[in-house]
């Protein structure tokens, strides 16, 4: 099964700007390549911060542009979304009882549990107690299967101090949830606008930076969040029995491409360096 993770759209209203870039505009690209390069897919996951305020446009125009997708999409909100503006631009996202935008998806490789982290009033991540024991009896009903959890808050510190301070506020009772169930594949993330990867409490996880802005790599800022232009990007995910890939596309690249194996491109490419080193020559080596 193949799908794409997409993460931290943070449209606005169209024709708006946000830091200086058009989310749309990048929204619109990413839609693009995806068509072109992975119509294959059996489906779009976009974890969450969909829209950057919140705002009624920006959803419709979220909608708008989604619709484009030659596969179905399935989409999770984060801190910076409007739950009943969401609601209102998308009325079939399947809700639970309480009216959280969380489903169990049942895929061809077993169930995807998409949770909503979502609090008004603060930018961290919360499960309060009945998005917890819908959590609990989802996860008892795919008792011994093998599953997968989409959320937009990290459940962990991942040393980005700027972002760890609004990570998920309730990470132990998720961690004993998950250690309980005991068979969950994969963690799919957003949020931190970087691309991370690891293990948590022996699960896998992985996030990648958002389409618009990204946070720049510090372990050091406390005050703010560092912002960066770097690239855009999306994941490719691969799911074949026990084994997860997830390829990493910064979509914008239009570096040059070439064959490793032709002698004239690595010929071109050494001429480059020389040109790029000055008739001086390499430094010299320390020992």
């Amino acid at each position: 099964m193949k799908f794409i993770h997409l993460t931290d759209l943070h449209l606005v209203p169209p024709g708006g700007r946000l830091y200086g870039l058009d989310p749309s505009e990048r929204l619109r690209a990413a839609i693009a390549d995806i068509t072109l390069h992975h119509r294959d897919a059996d489906f779009v996951l976009v974890t969450g911060d969909l829209a950057h305020r919140g705002e009624v446009a920006s959803y419709e125009a979220l909608r708008a542009a989604l619709d484009e997708l030659p596969m179905p999409y399935h989409l999770l909100i984060g801190n910076h979304d409007h739950r009943e503006r969401f609601r209102a631009a998308f009325p079939e996202a399947p809700v639970d009882a309480n009216g959280f935008i969380q489903q169990v998806l049942e895929t061809r490789e077993g169930p995807f549990l998409l949770l909503d982290t979502n609090r008004p009033g603060t930018h961290a991540g919360w499960l309060c107690g009945d998005r917890l024991a819908w959590l609990y009896a989802s996860l008892e009903a795919c008792a011994e299967r093998e599953i997968y959890i989409a959320l937009h808050h990290p459940p962990l510190a991942l040393g980005i101090p700027c972002m760890d301070v609004i990570a998920l506020t309730q990470q132990k009772a998720l961690a004993d949830m998950v250690a309980r169930h005991g068979k969950v594949r994969h963690m799919f993330l957003g949020h931190v606008h970087r691309p991370v990867h690891g293990t948590w409490n022996g699960v896998p996880f992985s996030t990648h930076r958002g389409l618009n802005h990204q946070v720049a790599l510090s372990f050091e800022a406390v005050e703010g969040i560092p912002g960066t232009h770097e690239p855009p990007s999306y994941a490719v995910v691969t799911l074949n029995g026990g084994t997860t890939i997830v390829h990493v596309h910064d979509f914008l690249d239009d570096s040059p491409r070439f064959d490793l194996f032709d002698r004239r491109a690595e010929s071109a490419a050494s001429a480059l360096d020389l040109l790029g080193r000055g008739r001086h020559g390499p430094p010299p080596t320390v020992n």
